[in-house]
C-alpha cells in the first residue's frame, strides 16, 4: 500500500493543516471601513449639530457675563438729582449737594455735570440745536460707590433732602431688579435653547450612527457568523464610530472657537465706532474667556461619546436579531 504511482502520490506537505493566517494575504485591514459614503454623512451631520450648539452655547455665555457686568456697573454708581426751585441759585445748590455726598462715609468719587452735559443727556429724546435755557433742565450728579461693600444710603437721602429740598436720590434699585429679571429670562430661555439644540444634536447622532450601521450589518452578520464574540465586534464599532464623531465634534466645535475668536478680534477694532460702542453694550467684548471654550470642548466629547454609545447600542441589537 505504500507503493503507489508516481502520479498518485499526494504531497504529505500539502496535506497538513495550516492556519487562516497563513491562508490569508498579510497586512492589517479595519473592519470596518474608514471610508464609506456613510461615515462622511455622520461626520457631516456631527459637525453641523456640533457648529449649532456650540454657538448656542457661547451666546448663552455671552449674554450671561453681560447681565453679570451691566448688574455690577449700575450697582456701584447711584445719582443725585437736583431740581431747579425758586429763589435758589442751582449752582449753589448743586455745590452744597456735592459737599454733602463728599462727606458720607463709603463714598468714593462725586462729580457733578455741566449744565451743558446735563443738556446733552436729553438730546435722544428731544434731539440737538434745541435751546434749553429757559427750561427747568435738572442737574446730575454721579456717585461712586465701593465695589464689594453694601452701604446704607438712607441717611444719605435723608440728609440731601433736610438741607437741599431740591435733590432726589435713585439708587437705581428699580432698575437693577428690572435688569436682573429680564437678564435672568434671557438666560433662563438661552439655556432652554441650548437644552433643545443639546438633544437635537443628541437625537441627529442617534439616526446618523444607525444609518451609518444599517450598511455594516452584513460585517457584522460574517463576523458572528465566524465566531467573533460580541464584545469584540461592538469594541470594533464603538471605537469607529467615536472617531467618526470626535472628527465630526472637533470640525463644529473648532469652527464654533474660531467664529468667537474672529468676532472678539472684530469687537476690538470696532470698539471706537457707535455700532461697535452698541455691540459692547450689549454683548461685552464677545471673548469667551477659558471656561466658554472648555464647554464648547465639553460639548465635543459629549457628542464623540455618544455616537460611540449609540453606535454599540445598535451593534448589540443587530446581534440579537442574528443569533
Amino acid at each position: 500500500m505504500t507503493d503507489l504511482r508516481p502520479d498518485l502520490q499526494i504531497d504529505q506537505e500539502l496535506m497538513r493543516p495550516r492556519s487562516i493566517g497563513a491562508i490569508l494575504p498579510r497586512g492589517e485591514t479595519p473592519i470596518v471601513p474608514k471610508g464609506s459614503i456613510a461615515g462622511r454623512a455622520l461626520v457631516a451631520v456631527v459637525a453641523i449639530m456640533t457648529f449649532l450648539a456650540s454657538l448656542t452655547t457661547g451666546a448663552v455665555m455671552l449674554v450671561r457675563s453681560s447681565a453679570v457686568e451691566w448688574q455690577s456697573d449700575v450697582a456701584r454708581e447711584v445719582t443725585i438729582q437736583v431740581r431747579p426751585t425758586a429763589g435758589k441759585n442751582l449752582d449753589d445748590e448743586v455745590a452744597r449737594t456735592v459737599e454733602i455726598a463728599k462727606a458720607f462715609p463709603g463714598v468714593g468719587e462725586v462729580r457733578a455735570f455741566t449744565k451743558e452735559e446735563s443738556a446733552g443727556l436729553l438730546q435722544p429724546w428731544l434731539g440737538s440745536g434745541l435751546t434749553l435755557d429757559e427750561l427747568p433742565v435738572p442737574r446730575m450728579i454721579v456717585v461712586k460707590l465701593p465695589s464689594g461693600r453694601d452701604l446704607d444710603l438712607a441717611p444719605l437721602k435723608k440728609s440731601l433732602a433736610d438741607k437741599v429740598p431740591g435733590a432726589s436720590l435713585d439708587d437705581h434699585r428699580a432698575w437693577i431688579e428690572r435688569m436682573r429679571t429680564m437678564a435672568g429670562t434671557t438666560v433662563a430661555g438661552g439655556i432652554g435653547l441650548l437644552i433643545l439644540m443639546l438633544v437635537a444634536t443628541v437625537l441627529s447622532v442617534i439616526f446618523a450612527t444607525r444609518g451609518a450601521m444599517a450598511t455594516n450589518r452584513p460585517i457584522v452578520e460574517v463576523l458572528h457568523f465566524i465566531g467573533a464574540k460580541s464584545g469584540f465586534i461592538a469594541g470594533q464599532f464603538q471605537r469607529h464610530f467615536l472617531l467618526l464623531g470626535l472628527e465630526g465634534g472637533v470640525i463644529g466645535g473648532g469652527l464654533a472657537m474660531l467664529l468667537f475668536g474672529a468676532a472678539s478680534i472684530a469687537a476690538r477694532f470696532g470698539a471706537g465706532s457707535a455700532g461697535g460702542e452698541q455691540l459692547a453694550a450689549l454683548f461685552g467684548s464677545f471673548s469667551l474667556g477659558w471656561d466658554g471654550y472648555l464647554a464648547i470642548a465639553g460639548q465635543i466629547l459629549l457628542v464623540a461619546l455618544v455616537t460611540a454609545m449609540a453606535s454599540r447600542r445598535t451593534v448589540n441589537r443587530t446581534l440579537e436579531t442574528v443569533e
